[in-house]
Protein backbone atom coordinates (compact mmCIF):
# COMPACT_ATOMS: atom_id res chain seq x y z
CA UNK A 1 0.00 0.00 0.00
CA UNK A 2 0.67 3.92 -0.16
CA UNK A 3 3.25 5.13 2.52
CA UNK A 4 1.25 4.88 6.02
CA UNK A 5 2.64 8.29 7.77
CA UNK A 6 2.03 8.90 11.82
CA UNK A 7 3.02 12.04 13.30
CA UNK A 8 3.94 11.17 16.92
CA UNK A 9 6.48 10.82 19.91
CA UNK A 10 8.54 8.10 19.58
CA UNK A 11 11.91 6.40 20.50
CA UNK A 12 14.54 5.40 18.68
CA UNK A 13 18.08 4.14 19.85
CA UNK A 14 20.05 6.68 21.48
CA UNK A 15 17.57 9.30 20.78
CA UNK A 16 14.88 10.31 23.63
CA UNK A 17 11.75 12.35 22.00
CA UNK A 18 9.26 13.99 24.08
CA UNK A 19 5.53 15.90 23.57
CA UNK A 20 4.37 14.40 20.51
CA UNK A 21 1.38 14.21 19.31
CA UNK A 22 -0.27 10.72 17.22
CA UNK A 23 -1.94 11.37 13.67
CA UNK A 24 -1.80 7.81 12.15
CA UNK A 25 -3.49 8.34 8.64
CA UNK A 26 -4.16 4.94 6.40
CA UNK A 27 -4.93 5.01 2.61
CA UNK A 28 -7.03 2.52 1.30
CA UNK A 29 -6.06 0.64 -1.79
CA UNK A 30 -8.27 2.62 -4.21
CA UNK A 31 -7.24 5.62 -3.04
CA UNK A 32 -3.67 4.52 -3.62
CA UNK A 33 -4.24 3.88 -6.84
CA UNK A 34 -5.47 7.36 -7.89
CA UNK A 35 -2.38 8.93 -6.37
CA UNK A 36 -0.19 10.93 -8.91
CA UNK A 37 3.29 12.07 -7.44
CA UNK A 38 3.71 15.58 -8.27
CA UNK A 39 6.66 16.34 -10.40
CA UNK A 40 9.20 19.15 -10.20
CA UNK A 41 12.02 20.50 -12.15
CA UNK A 42 14.47 21.91 -9.29
CA UNK A 43 14.77 20.97 -6.22
CA UNK A 44 15.11 24.01 -3.50
CA UNK A 45 13.46 25.57 -0.55
CA UNK A 46 11.14 27.65 0.13
CA UNK A 47 9.38 29.87 2.46
CA UNK A 48 5.63 31.87 2.24
CA UNK A 49 6.04 34.75 0.47
CA UNK A 50 6.70 38.25 2.16
CA UNK A 51 9.16 36.65 4.56
CA UNK A 52 13.65 36.73 4.09
CA UNK A 53 14.99 33.10 4.67
CA UNK A 54 17.67 31.13 3.33
CA UNK A 55 19.07 27.88 3.34
CA UNK A 56 21.44 26.52 5.52
CA UNK A 57 23.96 23.39 5.07
CA UNK A 58 23.74 21.17 8.40
CA UNK A 59 26.57 19.38 9.96
CA UNK A 60 24.66 16.78 11.92
CA UNK A 61 21.06 15.89 13.39
CA UNK A 62 22.89 15.57 16.59
CA UNK A 63 24.64 19.47 16.40
CA UNK A 64 23.07 20.46 19.39
CA UNK A 65 21.95 20.27 22.70
CA UNK A 66 18.68 21.42 23.35
CA UNK A 67 18.04 24.72 25.34
CA UNK A 68 14.50 25.73 27.94
CA UNK A 69 12.42 27.48 25.90
CA UNK A 70 11.42 31.02 27.00
CA UNK A 71 8.74 31.60 28.59
CA UNK A 72 6.88 34.07 25.88
CA UNK A 73 7.26 31.01 23.26
CA UNK A 74 4.51 27.84 23.56
CA UNK A 75 5.45 24.64 23.11
CA UNK A 76 3.27 24.55 20.26
CA UNK A 77 5.31 26.62 18.07
CA UNK A 78 5.71 24.45 15.79
CA UNK A 79 2.23 23.88 14.27
CA UNK A 80 2.64 20.78 11.01
CA UNK A 81 4.64 18.90 9.77
CA UNK A 82 3.48 17.02 6.24
CA UNK A 83 5.65 14.91 3.92
CA UNK A 84 5.61 13.97 0.72
CA UNK A 85 7.25 12.53 -1.80
CA UNK A 86 8.20 14.11 -5.38
CA UNK A 87 9.80 12.93 -8.66
CA UNK A 88 12.24 14.84 -10.87
CA UNK A 89 13.17 13.79 -14.31
CA UNK A 90 15.83 14.68 -16.37
CA UNK A 91 16.40 13.44 -20.56
CA UNK A 92 19.84 12.10 -19.86
CA UNK A 93 19.45 10.70 -15.88
CA UNK A 94 16.17 9.59 -15.82
CA UNK A 95 13.47 10.25 -13.11
CA UNK A 96 14.73 9.97 -9.27
CA UNK A 97 12.27 10.55 -6.25
CA UNK A 98 13.29 13.42 -3.49
CA UNK A 99 11.31 13.47 -0.11
CA UNK A 100 9.17 16.81 0.60
CA UNK A 101 9.03 18.50 3.90
CA UNK A 102 6.44 21.12 4.61
CA UNK A 103 6.48 22.69 7.89
CA UNK A 104 3.84 25.40 10.03
CA UNK A 105 5.18 27.40 12.69
CA UNK A 106 4.53 30.54 14.46
CA UNK A 107 7.20 33.21 14.66
CA UNK A 108 8.90 33.86 17.34
CA UNK A 109 11.66 36.91 18.35
CA UNK A 110 13.97 33.80 19.85
CA UNK A 111 13.28 31.24 17.43
CA UNK A 112 16.03 31.52 14.32
CA UNK A 113 15.24 28.86 12.25
CA UNK A 114 14.51 25.07 11.35
CA UNK A 115 16.43 22.29 10.54
CA UNK A 116 14.53 19.18 8.94
CA UNK A 117 16.13 15.58 9.39
CA UNK A 118 15.86 12.20 7.04
CA UNK A 119 16.72 9.14 8.64
CA UNK A 120 16.88 5.53 6.66
CA UNK A 121 15.26 3.52 9.48
CA UNK A 122 17.79 0.45 7.40
CA UNK A 123 21.19 1.70 7.67
CA UNK A 124 20.49 5.20 10.38
CA UNK A 125 22.10 7.49 6.83
CA UNK A 126 20.57 10.93 7.84
CA UNK A 127 20.14 14.27 5.90
CA UNK A 128 19.14 17.52 7.22
CA UNK A 129 18.51 20.66 5.81
CA UNK A 130 17.80 23.92 7.66
CA UNK A 131 16.23 27.53 7.13
CA UNK A 132 17.64 30.39 8.60
CA UNK A 133 15.30 33.51 9.24
CA UNK A 134 16.70 36.74 8.81
CA UNK A 135 16.48 39.10 12.37
CA UNK A 136 13.94 41.59 10.44
CA UNK A 137 11.39 38.76 9.71
CA UNK A 138 11.66 37.66 12.90
CA UNK A 139 10.67 40.74 14.38
CA UNK A 140 8.01 42.51 11.71
CA UNK A 141 6.10 39.10 11.75
CA UNK A 142 6.06 38.05 15.12
CA UNK A 143 3.49 35.57 15.98
CA UNK A 144 2.42 35.25 12.34
CA UNK A 145 2.53 31.98 10.94
CA UNK A 146 5.31 30.77 8.37
CA UNK A 147 5.38 28.07 5.99
CA UNK A 148 8.50 26.40 4.88
CA UNK A 149 9.33 24.04 1.87
CA UNK A 150 12.01 22.09 1.87
CA UNK A 151 12.26 19.73 -1.81
CA UNK A 152 16.07 18.25 -1.92
CA UNK A 153 15.70 15.27 0.14
CA UNK A 154 17.31 12.42 -2.00
CA UNK A 155 15.04 9.23 -1.27
CA UNK A 156 14.84 5.56 -3.35
CA UNK A 157 12.04 3.55 -4.16
CA UNK A 158 10.02 1.85 -0.96
CA UNK A 159 12.39 3.38 1.70
CA UNK A 160 11.64 3.59 5.48
CA UNK A 161 12.19 6.95 6.93
CA UNK A 162 12.33 8.85 9.77
CA UNK A 163 11.40 12.73 9.90
CA UNK A 164 12.43 15.38 12.45
CA UNK A 165 11.61 18.91 12.88
CA UNK A 166 13.64 20.81 15.03
CA UNK A 167 13.52 24.67 15.92
CA UNK A 168 17.21 26.36 15.82
CA UNK A 169 18.28 26.95 18.40
CA UNK A 170 16.88 23.61 19.66
CA UNK A 171 14.52 24.53 22.36
CA UNK A 172 13.68 21.07 24.35
CA UNK A 173 10.27 19.21 23.89
CA UNK A 174 9.90 21.52 21.10
CA UNK A 175 9.99 18.87 17.82
CA UNK A 176 8.05 17.35 15.47
CA UNK A 177 8.14 13.51 14.08
CA UNK A 178 6.98 11.32 11.50
CA UNK A 179 7.71 7.95 9.87
CA UNK A 180 7.14 7.57 6.15
CA UNK A 181 7.64 5.35 3.78
CA UNK A 182 8.15 5.79 0.37
CA UNK A 183 6.53 4.63 -2.36
CA UNK A 184 7.44 1.33 -3.97
CA UNK A 185 7.30 -0.14 -7.50
CA UNK A 186 3.37 -0.71 -7.54
CA UNK A 187 2.35 2.89 -7.53
CA UNK A 188 1.61 4.15 -11.09
CA UNK A 189 3.82 6.73 -11.39
CA UNK A 190 6.86 4.83 -9.61
CA UNK A 191 6.54 1.48 -11.77
CA UNK A 192 6.02 3.29 -14.96
CA UNK A 193 9.01 6.08 -14.50
CA UNK A 194 11.91 4.61 -12.54
CA UNK A 195 14.22 2.25 -14.32
CA UNK A 196 14.34 0.52 -11.03
CA UNK A 197 11.33 -0.55 -11.09
CA UNK A 198 11.37 -2.37 -14.76
CA UNK A 199 14.62 -3.41 -14.12
CA UNK A 200 14.50 -7.05 -11.87
CA UNK A 201 11.22 -8.12 -11.06
CA UNK A 202 10.41 -11.80 -10.59
CA UNK A 203 7.40 -13.83 -10.72
CA UNK A 204 6.77 -16.90 -7.99
CA UNK A 205 4.36 -19.72 -6.73
CA UNK A 206 3.90 -21.53 -3.93
CA UNK A 207 3.71 -25.10 -3.35
CA UNK A 208 2.39 -25.47 0.05
CA UNK A 209 2.12 -29.58 0.26
CA UNK A 210 5.91 -29.45 -0.40
CA UNK A 211 6.49 -26.08 1.78
CA UNK A 212 8.36 -24.71 -1.55
CA UNK A 213 8.47 -21.52 -3.24
CA UNK A 214 9.54 -21.34 -6.83
CA UNK A 215 10.82 -18.20 -8.44
CA UNK A 216 11.51 -17.84 -11.96
CA UNK A 217 13.90 -14.56 -12.24
CA UNK A 218 14.49 -12.35 -14.93
CA UNK A 219 17.01 -11.79 -16.84
CA UNK A 220 19.52 -8.97 -14.74
CA UNK A 221 21.13 -5.80 -16.94
CA UNK A 222 23.57 -6.56 -18.70
CA UNK A 223 23.31 -10.50 -18.18
CA UNK A 224 24.69 -9.94 -15.08
CA UNK A 225 23.63 -12.22 -11.86
CA UNK A 226 20.36 -11.92 -10.24
CA UNK A 227 20.06 -12.68 -6.30
CA UNK A 228 17.07 -14.05 -4.73
CA UNK A 229 16.58 -14.54 -0.76
CA UNK A 230 13.81 -15.09 1.98
CA UNK A 231 13.79 -12.75 4.67
CA UNK A 232 11.72 -12.05 7.63
CA UNK A 233 10.70 -8.28 7.06
CA UNK A 234 10.91 -6.37 10.15
CA UNK A 235 12.62 -2.66 9.73
CA UNK A 236 14.69 -4.31 7.43
CA UNK A 237 14.24 -7.69 6.05
CA UNK A 238 16.50 -10.26 8.14
CA UNK A 239 18.00 -12.82 6.41
CA UNK A 240 16.47 -16.58 6.31
CA UNK A 241 19.38 -18.68 5.02
CA UNK A 242 21.74 -17.56 2.20
CA UNK A 243 20.74 -15.39 -1.14
CA UNK A 244 20.79 -17.45 -3.61
CA UNK A 245 22.71 -16.56 -6.95
CA UNK A 246 21.84 -17.01 -10.58
CA UNK A 247 24.67 -16.46 -12.77
CA UNK A 248 23.38 -16.74 -16.66
CA UNK A 249 27.89 -17.21 -17.26
CA UNK A 250 27.43 -20.24 -15.67
CA UNK A 251 24.43 -21.93 -16.98
CA UNK A 252 22.68 -22.03 -13.42
CA UNK A 253 18.54 -21.92 -14.61
CA UNK A 254 16.46 -18.61 -13.91
CA UNK A 255 13.99 -21.24 -11.82
CA UNK A 256 14.91 -22.17 -8.33
CA UNK A 257 13.46 -23.49 -5.52
CA UNK A 258 13.77 -21.56 -1.64
CA UNK A 259 12.33 -24.04 0.96
CA UNK A 260 10.36 -22.46 4.24
CA UNK A 261 9.76 -23.80 7.68
CA UNK A 262 6.45 -22.10 8.23
CA UNK A 263 4.19 -19.67 6.70
CA UNK A 264 4.20 -16.12 8.34
CA UNK A 265 3.01 -13.21 7.28
CA UNK A 266 6.46 -11.28 7.39
CA UNK A 267 7.99 -14.14 5.48
CA UNK A 268 9.09 -12.55 1.94
CA UNK A 269 10.97 -13.12 -1.40
CA UNK A 270 13.61 -10.55 -2.19
CA UNK A 271 15.25 -10.25 -5.13
CA UNK A 272 17.93 -8.04 -6.83
CA UNK A 273 20.04 -7.88 -9.62
CA UNK A 274 24.33 -7.38 -9.14
CA UNK A 275 24.51 -4.34 -10.14
CA UNK A 276 24.89 -0.65 -8.39
CA UNK A 277 22.29 0.16 -7.02
CA UNK A 278 19.71 -2.12 -7.70
CA UNK A 279 16.11 -1.66 -6.04
CA UNK A 280 15.71 -4.82 -4.44
CA UNK A 281 11.95 -6.32 -5.03
CA UNK A 282 9.81 -7.60 -2.44
CA UNK A 283 7.13 -9.81 -2.41
CA UNK A 284 5.46 -11.86 0.84
CA UNK A 285 3.19 -14.19 -0.22
CA UNK A 286 2.01 -14.76 3.33
CA UNK A 287 1.24 -11.59 4.03
CA UNK A 288 -2.73 -12.60 5.04
CA UNK A 289 -1.57 -15.56 7.46
CA UNK A 290 -1.37 -14.80 10.79
CA UNK A 291 -2.21 -18.24 11.99
CA UNK A 292 1.23 -19.33 12.87
CA UNK A 293 1.90 -16.25 14.75
CA UNK A 294 -0.30 -17.59 17.99
CA UNK A 295 1.52 -20.69 18.40
CA UNK A 296 4.78 -19.66 19.62
CA UNK A 297 3.84 -19.87 23.04
CA UNK A 298 6.34 -21.46 25.93
CA UNK A 299 5.53 -22.71 29.06
CA UNK A 300 8.70 -22.40 31.85
CA UNK A 301 8.29 -24.61 34.68
CA UNK A 302 11.07 -23.23 36.90
CA UNK A 303 9.21 -20.03 37.10
CA UNK A 304 5.47 -21.55 36.58
CA UNK A 305 6.11 -18.36 33.94
CA UNK A 306 3.99 -18.61 30.43
CA UNK A 307 5.30 -16.17 27.22
CA UNK A 308 4.51 -15.76 23.71
CA UNK A 309 6.96 -13.97 21.66
CA UNK A 310 5.40 -12.97 17.70
CA UNK A 311 8.09 -13.86 15.19
CA UNK A 312 6.26 -11.07 12.93
CA UNK A 313 5.55 -7.53 13.78
CA UNK A 314 2.17 -7.37 14.79
CA UNK A 315 -0.44 -5.54 16.37
CA UNK A 316 -2.47 -7.32 18.76
CA UNK A 317 -3.97 -7.32 21.93
CA UNK A 318 -3.19 -10.46 24.40
CA UNK A 319 -5.14 -11.68 27.44
CA UNK A 320 -5.66 -14.76 29.62
CA UNK A 321 -9.31 -16.20 29.75
CA UNK A 322 -10.73 -19.15 30.66
CA UNK A 323 -13.11 -22.19 29.05
CA UNK A 324 -15.55 -23.46 31.41
CA UNK A 325 -15.63 -26.69 28.70
CA UNK A 326 -14.23 -27.25 25.18
CA UNK A 327 -15.57 -25.17 22.89
CA UNK A 328 -17.37 -22.67 24.55
CA UNK A 329 -16.27 -18.83 24.97
CA UNK A 330 -13.16 -17.98 26.35
CA UNK A 331 -13.61 -15.41 29.55
CA UNK A 332 -10.96 -13.31 29.80
CA UNK A 333 -9.13 -13.04 33.58
CA UNK A 334 -9.16 -9.34 35.19
CA UNK A 335 -5.94 -7.71 34.55
CA UNK A 336 -4.09 -10.06 32.02
CA UNK A 337 -4.23 -7.32 29.16
CA UNK A 338 -1.54 -6.80 27.61
CA UNK A 339 -0.38 -4.82 24.18
CA UNK A 340 1.99 -7.46 21.60
CA UNK A 341 4.36 -5.07 21.85
CA UNK A 342 7.61 -8.56 21.39
CA UNK A 343 7.55 -10.87 23.98
CA UNK A 344 4.66 -11.13 26.62
CA UNK A 345 5.11 -13.24 29.90
CA UNK A 346 2.90 -13.76 32.67
CA UNK A 347 4.24 -15.30 36.02
CA UNK A 348 3.10 -17.71 38.46
CA UNK A 349 0.36 -19.62 35.75
CA UNK A 350 -1.56 -22.42 36.83
CA UNK A 351 -1.63 -25.32 34.40
CA UNK A 352 -4.92 -26.20 34.28
CA UNK A 353 -6.52 -27.06 30.67
CA UNK A 354 -9.28 -24.33 30.92
CA UNK A 355 -6.56 -21.70 30.57
CA UNK A 356 -5.97 -20.08 27.69
CA UNK A 357 -4.34 -17.16 25.82
CA UNK A 358 -6.82 -15.05 23.50
CA UNK A 359 -4.92 -13.19 20.87
CA UNK A 360 -7.97 -10.03 19.34
CA UNK A 361 -6.44 -8.10 16.25
CA UNK A 362 -8.64 -5.69 13.86
CA UNK A 363 -9.41 -8.79 11.96
CA UNK A 364 -10.51 -11.19 14.68
CA UNK A 365 -9.51 -12.95 17.33
CA UNK A 366 -7.65 -16.43 18.28
CA UNK A 367 -7.56 -18.51 21.33
CA UNK A 368 -4.62 -21.27 22.21
CA UNK A 369 -4.89 -23.50 25.38
CA UNK A 370 -1.41 -24.70 25.82
CA UNK A 371 -2.66 -27.01 28.68
CA UNK A 372 -5.11 -28.91 27.07
CA UNK A 373 -2.69 -32.13 26.34
CA UNK A 374 -0.99 -33.71 29.00
CA UNK A 375 1.06 -34.25 30.77
CA UNK A 376 0.82 -30.92 32.70
CA UNK A 377 -0.16 -31.27 36.24
CA UNK A 378 -4.02 -30.10 36.83
CA UNK A 379 -5.87 -30.17 40.12
CA UNK A 380 -9.28 -31.59 40.18
CA UNK A 381 -12.65 -30.66 42.40
CA UNK A 382 -15.19 -32.89 43.80
CA UNK A 383 -18.37 -32.31 45.96
CA UNK A 384 -19.78 -34.41 47.86
CA UNK A 385 -22.39 -34.42 50.79
CA UNK A 386 -20.65 -33.77 54.19
CA UNK A 387 -20.91 -35.59 57.20
CA UNK A 388 -22.67 -31.89 58.92
CA UNK A 389 -26.36 -32.00 57.80
CA UNK A 390 -27.84 -29.18 55.00
CA UNK A 391 -24.17 -28.79 54.07
CA UNK A 392 -21.82 -30.03 51.14
CA UNK A 393 -18.43 -30.77 50.79
CA UNK A 394 -15.77 -29.31 47.98
CA UNK A 395 -12.79 -31.09 47.82
CA UNK A 396 -9.23 -30.38 46.14
CA UNK A 397 -6.73 -32.65 44.94
CA UNK A 398 -3.28 -31.88 43.58
CA UNK A 399 -0.21 -32.93 42.90
CA UNK A 400 1.63 -30.67 44.80
CA UNK A 401 0.46 -28.07 47.85
CA UNK A 402 -1.74 -25.86 46.96
CA UNK A 403 -4.24 -23.22 48.19
CA UNK A 404 -7.91 -22.62 46.94
CA UNK A 405 -11.00 -20.84 47.88
CA UNK A 406 -14.57 -21.58 46.55
CA UNK A 407 -17.56 -18.92 45.16
CA UNK A 408 -21.10 -19.97 44.76
CA UNK A 409 -21.83 -18.50 41.06
CA UNK A 410 -24.98 -17.85 39.13
CA UNK A 411 -25.06 -18.22 35.48
CA UNK A 412 -26.23 -15.55 33.10
CA UNK A 413 -27.25 -15.57 29.56
CA UNK A 414 -24.06 -13.58 28.22
CA UNK A 415 -20.73 -12.95 30.07
CA UNK A 416 -19.27 -14.93 32.71
CA UNK A 417 -21.60 -16.23 35.80
CA UNK A 418 -21.76 -13.55 38.88
CA UNK A 419 -20.36 -14.95 41.76
CA UNK A 420 -21.00 -14.18 45.58
CA UNK A 421 -18.17 -13.91 48.24
CA UNK A 422 -15.15 -16.47 48.93
CA UNK A 423 -15.05 -19.96 50.95
CA UNK A 424 -11.69 -20.49 52.03
CA UNK A 425 -10.78 -24.20 51.51
CA UNK A 426 -8.95 -25.74 54.63
CA UNK A 427 -5.42 -27.25 54.12
CA UNK A 428 -5.11 -30.90 54.42
CA UNK A 429 -1.99 -32.51 56.17
CA UNK A 430 0.64 -34.35 53.67
CA UNK A 431 -1.05 -37.71 52.57
CA UNK A 432 1.40 -40.66 53.73
CA UNK A 433 -0.82 -43.54 52.14
CA UNK A 434 -0.96 -44.07 48.55
CA UNK A 435 1.17 -41.43 45.98
CA UNK A 436 0.06 -43.41 42.64
CA UNK A 437 -2.81 -41.45 42.99
CA UNK A 438 -3.63 -37.00 43.78
CA UNK A 439 -3.74 -36.53 46.91
CA UNK A 440 -6.51 -34.68 48.74
CA UNK A 441 -5.07 -31.22 49.76
CA UNK A 442 -7.69 -29.16 51.43
CA UNK A 443 -11.85 -29.19 51.33
CA UNK A 444 -14.64 -26.65 52.66
CA UNK A 445 -18.30 -26.93 53.17
CA UNK A 446 -20.85 -24.95 51.64
CA UNK A 447 -24.90 -24.49 52.76
CA UNK A 448 -26.73 -27.29 50.17
CA UNK A 449 -29.67 -24.64 49.95
CA UNK A 450 -27.61 -22.03 48.22
CA UNK A 451 -25.28 -24.39 46.19
CA UNK A 452 -29.00 -26.38 44.89
CA UNK A 453 -30.17 -23.60 43.37
CA UNK A 454 -31.31 -23.65 39.68
CA UNK A 455 -28.28 -21.87 38.25
CA UNK A 456 -25.96 -22.07 40.42
CA UNK A 457 -22.71 -22.90 39.55
CA UNK A 458 -19.79 -24.00 42.52
CA UNK A 459 -16.29 -22.10 41.28
CA UNK A 460 -13.03 -23.60 42.70
CA UNK A 461 -9.77 -21.63 42.11
CA UNK A 462 -6.24 -21.92 43.24
CA UNK A 463 -5.30 -18.76 45.00
CA UNK A 464 -1.69 -19.33 45.24
CA UNK A 465 -0.56 -18.12 42.00
CA UNK A 466 -1.51 -15.03 39.89
CA UNK A 467 -3.22 -16.56 37.10
CA UNK A 468 -5.34 -19.47 37.68
CA UNK A 469 -8.45 -20.59 35.80
CA UNK A 470 -11.20 -22.27 37.86
CA UNK A 471 -12.75 -25.71 37.37
CA UNK A 472 -16.62 -25.10 37.59
CA UNK A 473 -19.69 -27.91 38.40
CA UNK A 474 -23.01 -26.39 37.41
CA UNK A 475 -27.50 -27.48 37.95
CA UNK A 476 -25.96 -30.25 40.72
CA UNK A 477 -28.52 -33.08 41.16
CA UNK A 478 -28.51 -32.67 45.07
CA UNK A 479 -30.85 -35.53 45.79
CA UNK A 480 -28.20 -37.44 45.54
CA UNK A 481 -25.15 -35.01 45.18
CA UNK A 482 -22.16 -35.66 43.68
CA UNK A 483 -19.92 -34.71 41.16
CA UNK A 484 -16.07 -34.24 39.68
CA UNK A 485 -14.61 -31.36 38.06
CA UNK A 486 -11.33 -31.81 36.78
Amino acid sequence: MHARTALRGSRLPGRTLAGRAVVLLSLTWSAYQSLAIPQIAECGLSCSQGFACKSRVNRSIFNSFCRQSPTSMSRSVLEALTVSTAMRCAPRDGCSLLLRVQASLTLHESLRGLEACSMRLDTQETQCQSVRISRVSRQRHAGQQLQVHFDCFEVSVAQSLYVTLRTVPYFCGVQLDQQYHVEDCRDNDVGRNLPFCFDGKFSYSVDRGRKVILVQVPEAPGDSDYYVRLCLKWFACEDVGAPVRVSPVSGVSGAISLPYSQELPCLCLEGWAATPDAVRMQACPFENDTEALWDAIRYHPGNQALSWEPACPVSAHVSLCWRPEPGARCHELEHSGRPARGRVQYPLVDTQPQLCLKFSTSLGFWVRCPFEQRPFPAWKMTVQPAASQGHLRVTFFSPSAASFTVHLCHQRKTGPPACGPAFQATPLPPASGDFMADPAVAFVDIPRDEACDAGTCIQGWRTDVHFSAPQQLCDLQCTATQGTAD
